[in-house]
């Protein structure tokens, strides 16, 4: 982590502080909006606290993030010319804005969902090419050794059916990983029957080459924060020097900000007595949606919540994780690929709102996410508070650091 950064880029090592700080954003789709407004707001309130240059990148030691979370964690991440981060928070809401509707073009007419899936049997409902020039275009050259910060983004190879890490923590040791971010964004986002898999190669300094035959990293970690904690739990065991102030499994000196894109819950628009009848067209399409993939993708994201949230309790260091996430979404608000104005509009109304709903936690007994009730008010209020604890953090590190003098 000691990279070559302007001041207000640097984020020192965790070894100079007293907390590891990470950031995890889930997958799904265009509902990256809903956390790209999330993380709008605490950047905000980094820049009431240390000025209008701090950004997100300056204050986490890990940001990961799977499918749309990967592509939000690559921009708050990638350097620019001046090596600043290349998109501000807000820069990340107005880039799903503009470019949604591109990426998911809608058909029109009465007709528009059953073309949707007519064109589904014969390959991707989406060919992805827009996507794929746009985030070249933007991502350039940048590979995964140069973001800001670390980060971790999960995909899955479907030729080798193994899921595929590509963590800055490992470019050193296995330097084939060190892929074009464009390219690791582009397989992370990959979700089967919307957009096709990607096909890439790297080359090692010895001329090694490896392959990768990638698909959205959902099917295996859609909410990444678990793989966070292993990533850097395994630095910790290994004596990497940015965390030897922190001991292996003590989840007490986490600090952990998770953000969802949403759920349907509440809708239950399937049921056993459906699913029963069900074969392989009935499980890739019913109810104008693709149980299966809502399944595999809602189920992931949380069992790592339930695990995390077990962590934490545990250790009576449940305020040092904070779980954002509105599980109450239905009809088109919550599907992954609708980008009329009409619903990306109302994805920027669902994100505002989740603002001002009171902090939830996941109720170890019944699984259910439901508020907290215990004063910690709502996730605005929880994201100032952590944005001060951010803030000392990083002025703890700044102070104790021998490698950088503070600002005169």
């Amino acid at each position: 982590m000691e990279k070559s950064r302007s001041n207000i880029c640097q984020i020192q090592a965790p070894t100079y502080g007293s907390l590891i700080t990470i950031l995890s954003i889930d997958g799904g789709g265009i509902r990256g909006i809903i956390p790209a407004i999330i993380l709008s707001f605490l950047e905000s309130e980094l820049q009431k606290l240390d000025g209008e240059d701090a950004r997100i990148a300056n204050y986490f030691d890990v940001i990961a993030g799977t499918s749309t979370g990967g592509l939000i964690t690559s921009m708050l991440t990638t350097p620019n010319e001046d090596n600043r981060p290349l998109f501000s928070a807000k820069d990340v809401k107005c880039f799903y804005l503009e470019n949604s509707p591109k990426i998911f073009p809608q058909p029109c007419g009465l007709l528009a969902k059953a073309t949707k899936i007519f064109k589904a049997f014969w390959g991707p409902i989406y060919d992805g090419k827009y996507l794929h020039s746009l985030l070249k275009d933007r991502l350039g050259s940048t590979r995964l050794h140069e973001t800001l910060t670390n980060v971790v983004i999960p995909t899955f190879d479907i030729k080798k059916l193994h899921p595929i890490i590509f963590s800055s923590f490992e470019v050193i040791i296995a330097s084939s990983k060190d892929a074009l971010l464009s390219d690791i964004c582009i397989g992370t986002s990959a979700a089967p029957t919307y957009l096709p898999a990607h096909h890439f190669q790297t080359a090692s300094p010895r001329g090694t080459i490896r392959e990768f035959d990638l698909i959205d990293g959902g099917v295996a970690a859609n909410n990444p924060a678990l793989v966070a904690i292993g990533e850097v739990t395994k630095e910790v065991i290994k004596g990497n020097p940015d965390f030897l102030a922190h001991k292996p499994f003590d989840y007490r000196k986490y600090l952990l900000i998770s953000i969802g894109t949403g759920s349907a819950k509440v809708e239950e628009k399937y049921t056993a007595k459906s699913a029963s009848k069900w074969g392989i067209l009935g499980w890739l399409f019913s109810s104008w949606s693709t149980p299966l993939v809502d399944v595999f993708l809602q189920s992931s994201a949380d069992m790592v919540d339930i695990h995390i949230s077990v962590f934490f309790q545990t250790l009576r260091s449940e305020c040092n994780y904070l779980r954002i996430e509105d599980d109450t979404l239905s009809g088109t608000v919550s599907s992954v690929d609708v980008s009329t104005k009409e619903n990306l509009a109302d994805l920027v109304k669902v994100g505002e709102q989740l603002l001002k709903k009171p902090v939830s936690r996941v109720n170890l007994e019944t699984g259910v996410f439901e508020p907290v009730g215990n004063g910690e008010g709502s996730n605005e209020e929880a994201l100032k508070r952590f944005a001060k604890i951010l803030s000392e953090e990083r002025r703890l590190r700044e102070m104790r650091s021998p490698h950088v003098k503070s600002p005169s």
